[in-house]
């Protein structure tokens, strides 16, 4: 078994159309995401504008971290849009964590359109003395 270098490769970024299919017909944009280790563990920071935590929807399914927020533009009453220079539409992004991350202890927070995803490392395994058994 080999055993990954990194806990978290943003080079394993997967393909989210080859994943799944879209029931909504929505521009679906690739967030940015900044990744920070330390020793013990990663924060992921994930920009999601116009996103709050009822819309964003992350799930980890087996060593698959996916990432997923809807988006509705904004409606303003008694008015039409006649020109928009910004995009709103769906969000989608999925990682490939290694065996190095505690699937156990990941958390999540939202705060201002961010996404804060923490990611604990696996501790590691502790010396122990093995009893041997007279048979």
């Amino acid at each position: 078994m080999q055993v990954n270098e990194k806990p978290f490769e943003t080079g394993k970024e997967l393909n989210r159309e080859a994943a799944s299919q879209r029931t909504r017909d929505r521009q679906v944009y690739t967030p940015r995401v900044d990744i920070f280790e330390n020793a013990d563990g990663l924060e992921l920071l994930v920009e999601l504008p116009g996103a709050d935590e009822s819309s964003v929807n992350v799930t980890l399914d087996k060593s698959v971290l996916r990432i997923e927020a809807e988006v509705e533009p904004p409606a303003y009453e008694g008015f039409r849009l006649v020109s928009a220079e910004y995009g709103v539409g769906d969000y989608s992004r999925s990682f490939n964590l290694s065996e190095e991350i505690d699937r156990e202890r990941i958390q999540a927070r939202m705060k201002d359109g961010v996404l804060r995803l923490s990611l604990s490392k696996v501790e590691p395994a502790k010396a122990r003395k093995i009893t041997i058994q007279a048979s």
